[in-house]
């Protein structure tokens, strides 16, 4: 059996805040502390494809995203009860 995460691969440009980009560095940290070995991409791929198909679920989710604050995210960005994950390829460079 062909398993959806082993399909043909296609590369993807995300543009977004480095707060998003962290708390998806804490999600794979998360992932780990429950014993999985995800990569940024198999977080970002099971996010998308739990996500709901409807457009008002859609809607307010975009809305609370364009409502949250500067720093939002500090809390989950800083958290140190997760295991620390090294990326394999190249390292991100942080500004």
């Amino acid at each position: 059996m062909e398993l959806l995460w082993q399909r043909p691969r296609r590369k993807t440009l995300v543009d977004w805040p480095e707060d998003v980009d962290s708390r998806l560095d804490v999600l794979v940290r998360a992932a780990a502390a429950a014993g999985e070995q995800p990569s940024r991409s198999q977080v970002l791929a099971a996010l998308v494809t739990a996500a709901e198909v409807r457009p008002a679920v859609i809607a307010e989710l975009l809305h609370t995203y364009r409502q949250m604050p500067a720093g939002a995210l500090e809390t989950d960005n800083a958290r140190d009860d997760l295991p620390s994950v090294r990326s394999p390829g190249r390292t991100r460079t942080k500004r």
